[in-house]
């Protein structure tokens, strides 16, 4: 925090002026370690992707600190549970920005909660790095201090129903979506995906957020008789809505995910349910190690945090992490937010070892190109010819 210095005689406006300026977080020592904050589900029902993106995070900057950090300045995380609840996320946020003076806040995990801190950030003027969550809210409007890695929602969507619509030809498709801005972020997607076909959905249906409350969507849902579900939301969730439709209404029916899901814990908790599980996805195949960053990703998560899975979720940490590195390294003189934001801008282009990220002054997403997976038996990339190893997600 910055100090607060009041001299003898101050006027009314200026001891004002100073009492305000003692609350506004400094951007940290310039030298020492380079403190990074994160609230992100660590407990509940979507404690993986949390963990997971945390794990990612970790393994880079274990792999950054090794190598002499960040112009000799060690990267440190402190990650704080909001367990996917908006107030905590709040509680968490101001604490991290107010108490521990992070430099940026990092990995934030889901849609809701990112929207209950929004308003912190921008008050704050902290950068909100690499969010895990597609939501068009982080998009549009144009947010300064929102620097994003990953496709949009809307874009996955525009992928899936070309997949199910223009690929496989279905024509009755529903939507099964978490009650809250994720959930209706996901929802306007598919709609106006189907929009631009001609077509709207013959059904939809909401659950509550941190519940496996999916029954009464079931029934609602499949009173349409629909031929495809897409679904927006946590794998628990998720997971039942496809067992329970598999086993009460046709084992044959096609469900389409969007990356927030969780492939790998999705995969696990559906355990035999997987056939006709499609999820889009806005990383490579963490599998996939031709590539430079995967390679050094998978190397790293066996150093760093061998008890971690390799997964889309945690290598997307692994991404925003050595992100941030390029970023911080390429920064001329002092590391400041608006010098760091700055760079970002003006530098454009980040490669970060077969893989390259674009950004600009009005535009803050590094990546646009997403790949369909089907998770069962295997998780396979759909849109490799037979034979191909998976696409990576490419650049603008």
């Amino acid at each position: 925090m910055n100090f607060c210095y009041f001299p003898s005689g101050a006027g009314p406006k200026a001891l004002l002026l100073g009492l305000l300026l003692c609350f506004v977080p400094s951007d940290a020592a310039t030298s020492g370690p380079i403190m990074l904050g994160q609230s992100c589900a660590l407990s509940g029902p979507a404690k993986n992707l949390g963990i997971e993106m945390r794990a990612g995070l970790l393994a880079a900057f274990g792999h950054i600190n090794d190598r002499g950090g960040i112009g000799g300045r060690e990267v440190r995380l402190i990650s704080l549970d909001d367990g996917y609840e908006p107030d905590k996320a709040v509680r968490n946020t101001s604490k991290l920005i107010t108490e521990d003076d992070v430099f940026l806040l990092i990995g934030e995990v889901g849609t809701p909660t990112s929207k209950a801190v929004i308003p912190i950030i921008e008050e704050y003027r902290i950068p909100f790095f690499a969010p895990f969550t597609g939501a068009e809210l982080l998009r549009v409007p144009f947010r300064n201090y929102v620097i994003n890695v990953r496709a949009s929602y809307f874009q996955e969507m525009e992928t899936i129903a070309s997949y199910l619509i223009d690929s496989l030809g279905l024509e009755r498709i529903s939507c099964f979506y978490q009650n809250d801005s994720y959930g209706y972020d996901g929802l306007e997607g598919i709609e106006r995906a189907l929009a631009g076909r001609g077509m709207q959905l013959v059904s939809k249906a909401s659950y509550e957020r941190n519940t496996l409350a999916v029954m009464g969507s079931l029934r609602q849902i499949y009173r349409a008789d629909p031929q495809a579900v897409v679904l927006v939301g946590a794998y628990t969730a998720c997971a039942e809505f496809i067992k329970l439709s598999k086993t009460k209404v046709s084992p044959d029916l096609t469900f389409g995910n969007i990356s927030f899901v969780g492939t790998e814990s999705l995969q696990r908790a559906l355990g035999s349910y997987g056939a006709g599980v499609i999820v889009s996805q806005v990383v490579p195949d963490p599998q996939e190690d031709s590539i430079e960053l995967i390679h050094e990703y998978r190397e790293s998560m066996k150093q760093y945090q061998h008890d971690a899975p390799l997964s889309f979720t945690s290598l997307e940490g692994y991404i925003a992490g050595k992100l941030f590195a390029a970023i911080a390294e390429a920064v001329p003189g002092e590391l400041s937010r608006e010098a760091f934001i700055d760079t970002m801008e003006k530098t454009g282009t980040f490669d970060l070892g077969g893989l390259v990220l674009q950004f600009g002054p009005d535009d803050h997403q590094g990546l646009d190109s997403i790949i369909l997976t089907s998770i069962y038996p295997e998780i396979i990339d759909l849109d490799a010819p037979p034979g191909a190893p998976a696409a990576a997600a490419g650049s603008k």
